[in-house]
């Protein structure tokens, strides 16, 4: 057993994460129109919960059933859908990670396709399928991309409408049995469109300086923090620089993360980008960890704990996060899709688990046996 700071344990406020492995939220697009969980469900999130990590969070789940990405999205907007996500909360606390889940509204980026049918506005074509096109809200009507659809902008009563179901998407996430939750103000999807200047033109007290754009998603972390319980932690997901000139800022988040922190939120979730384009399905080459100086950055000059995500998939550098002082928590997504087992094989790797003992018993006692038969004298 050799020192691992990956396999060490976090405390934040009653919950204790096993290890500082998180399964990022990953977008499945594999639920019905009426955003229920189903049986590629129960799969895909057993796998990754007896994978290892330290704590698993759900995808997206949509807060409003205008907030969705697509038809296909999970939500939680409804009790019914709060009563479906019981058994992965289930599963994934079973097998000894906690386990998160993430509420998302879409704002502008909603009412798509899903990425393997074009990722584009819907159309007529689409509406013809059973799949009609919806209204999207935004804080102002400008589309996320040249010849998107325009969203409706929000006036005071749709603005309050969607703190509310933010508040009772926390409450029915508690019920379910997830014991971490994550707001997502990333990625262009609604709260982050309140936050930059190139999205958010409003003249009211919802936009204009900063303090005016960051309003929405502090009324949000304040709402979710009232609904969730406190012995519970809570993250926000930011995209901490925009992926154009002019738009929100480091240091912008640096401020957020402060304000955050006064409400009640006890991590920040370090992602960039997403604004227009999708970064995520961008054919650009990355260095290992890109974004985890984000994540350092607003560590040190915030004091917020922090999770560094992004193209994070091996063992050395994952380890060195932490180690470093980067982060606290290591968020591993596509990498875990490719090997849902990579947190047991990285605590192999550093020679944190070598008797397998971190396995699901039924695997673990014939693997160490096969790793000590490797090891023995010829015969």
């Amino acid at each position: 057993m050799t020192d691992s700071a990956l396999f060490s344990p976090l405390p934040l406020r009653g919950v204790t994460f096993r290890n500082r492995v998180m399964i990022s939220p990953m977008q499945q697009y594999m639920a019905g129109p009426a955003g229920l969980p189903g049986a590629f469900h129960a799969q895909h999130y057993g796998r990754l919960g007896i994978g290892g990590a330290g704590t698993v969070m759900t995808e997206a789940l949509a807060v409003t059933p205008q907030g969705r990405v697509s038809w296909h999205d999970l939500g939680i907007w409804n009790e019914a859908q709060a009563e479906a996500l019981k058994p992965v909360a289930a599963l994934l606390g079973d097998a000894g990670a906690v386990p998160a889940a993430q509420l998302i509204h879409a704002g502008r980026k909603g009412s798509v396709s899903r990425p393997w049918e074009g990722y584009d506005p819907l159309t007529a074509a689409d509406a013809a399928r059973g799949f009609p096109p919806w209204t999207t809200l935004a804080p102002s009507a400008l589309p996320a991309n040249p010849g998107w659809h325009t969203p409706l902008a929000m006036d005071g009563e749709a603005i309050a409408r969607t703190i509310e179901a933010y508040y009772l998407a926390a409450r029915r996430a508690a019920g379910a049995g997830f014991r971490f939750l994550e707001i997502h103000a990333a990625h262009g999807y609604l709260i982050h469109t309140f936050l930059s200047p190139l999205s958010n033109r409003r003249e009211d007290g919802w936009g204009g300086d900063r303090d005016g754009r960051m309003r929405f998603l502090l009324a949000v972390a304040e709402a979710v923090r009232a609904a969730w319980p406190g012995d519970l932690p809570l993250s926000v997901r930011l995209s901490c620089v925009d992926d154009q000139p002019g738009g929100w800022a480091l240091d912008d988040s640096v401020a957020a993360a402060g304000a955050l922190g006064k409400c009640g939120v006890d991590i920040i979730d370090c992602s960039s980008g997403g604004l227009g384009e999708r970064t995520t399905t961008k054919m650009v080459r990355r260095a290992e960890g890109y974004q985890v100086p984000l994540a350092a950055r607003i560590r040190a000059a915030a004091a917020m704990p922090t999770i560094a995500v992004g193209l994070i998939t091996t063992p050395a550098f994952a380890d060195a996060v932490i180690r470093d002082g980067s982060a606290d928590l290591v968020a591993i997504g596509r990498e875990a899709l490719f090997n849902p087992h990579w947190a047991l094989h990285v605590a192999q790797a550093l020679g944190a688990d070598p008797g397998f003992a971190g396995w699901p018993p039924a695997w673990g006692w014939w693997l160490e046996k096969r790793a000590r038969a490797a090891r023995a004298p010829a015969v």
